[in-house]
């Protein structure tokens, strides 16, 4: 009972954590960010399992956090206000062209950040951006302007 005990408090305090450091994919994690979370899952095993090296110690720490997870998934899917409140809210962080300072610099997102983001989006220039929505799974969803995808229908019209 120990374990289990040990492990949902972990997993709160993880998960916590986790919503405090932002909207990042694991593919934006810096270097070090990466390690950071390496040495955690470590620390966070000795502090969970203490001296309990067992199988049965181990199963009941794995179960416990995957239990806790479904749960989470859970109220989520079921109370729309939950989900708000675990999963958050998309962001604006680009509207018509124009860069919401305050917005990137709540989830800490660079201007060269989101301007890479526009580039794999196949996106050249601010200019051509209607929308830039921070989702909340940290991905940067882009919707480009209405002038823009009528200008292409004629050019793909014209071939």
């Amino acid at each position: 009972m120990d374990i289990v005990l040990r492990a949902s408090a972990v997993f709160v305090i993880l998960y916590l954590l986790l919503r405090l450091l932002g909207k990042r994919e694991l593919g934006q994690l810096t270097p070090f960010e990466l390690l950071v979370m390496i040495v955690m899952g470590d620390l966070i095993q000795q502090g969970v399992t203490h001296n309990d090296f067992s199988l049965t110690g181990a199963l009941l720490a794995v179960a416990t956090f995957g239990f806790l997870a479904l749960l989470l998934s859970w109220m989520t899917y079921l109370f729309p206000a939950m989900e708000r409140l675990l999963d958050g809210k998309p962001r604006v962080v680009v509207r018509d062209g124009t860069i919401i300072s305050e917005n990137l610099r709540r989830d800490r997102i660079t201007h060269a950040e989101l301007e890479s983001e526009m580039r794999l989006a196949g996106i050249a220039s601010l200019r051509d951006v209607a929308w830039a929505i921070l989702e909340p799974q940290g991905k940067i969803s882009f919707i480009k302007r209405e002038g823009d995808a009528t200008a292409q229908r004629d050019r793909e019209n014209a071939v």
